[in-house]
């Protein structure tokens, strides 16, 4: 029996990676789990903040897991600190819905700093130079993407809607632990699939 999920995310190139993501970490953790993504709610995260919109998105997700499965909200942290931003927004998730493992990740500044974390796992392949690097403290930079953008060959900039889901599928699960909100995602993945064998 497969494990449902449900994402609740803000862009385009996230609903297709983030799922993808999950079934990695999933599939690293257990290779037996296999993950089935049921929906992708995608809403901007300008509107989540508001009061009464995350608690509808959750309740969506929930709807469309029929019950049984596990939601994931991942939102760009941007300038906010996750750790004061994340438990508020997990508490509204969780009081929507307390019925449903819920886990609240934000990743530090942006999706794309989890690939920057793994830079060397993607330097010669997706359009990436051979001798790109992961900088110190991945999550400090500010615009991820465009950083990916001065890391690809000549002629190439990176778009999210195009190479987030295809680096989804390519960048090291270890490299990417580096960035401290992606290690969270990493935890939590393990956390609500845990909790979803045990019901």
């Amino acid at each position: 029996m497969p494990y449902k999920i449900a994402c609740v995310v803000e862009g385009h190139g996230d609903s297709e990676a983030l799922p993808v993501v999950i079934r990695r970490i999933a599939a690293s953790l257990n290779p037996a789990c296999h993950v089935q993504s049921t929906a992708v709610i995608r809403t901007p995260k300008s509107k989540l903040l508001k009061s009464g919109e995350l608690e509808r998105a959750v309740e969506l997700a929930a709807r469309r897991l029929l019950g049984f499965g596990g939601i994931f909200v991942v939102l760009d942290c941007d300038d906010d600190c996750p750790m004061l931003r994340g438990p508020e927004l997990l508490a509204r998730a969780t009081n929507a819905r307390n019925d449903l493992p819920i886990a609240v990740v934000l990743a530090k500044r942006e999706f794309e700093s989890w690939y920057i974390a793994a830079a060397e796992s993607l330097a010669g392949l997706a359009g990436f130079r051979p001798d790109m690097q992961s900088p110190f403290a991945p999550e400090d930079i500010r615009g991820a993407k465009e950083w990916l953008s001065e890391m690809m060959e000549t002629g190439r900039t990176y778009s999210a809607t195009v190479d987030q889901p295809r680096l989804a599928n390519l960048f090291s699960i270890e490299l990417a632990m580096r960035a401290p909100s992606f290690a969270k995602l990493h935890r939590d993945v393990g956390r609500v699939m845990s909790d979803l064998g045990q019901r």
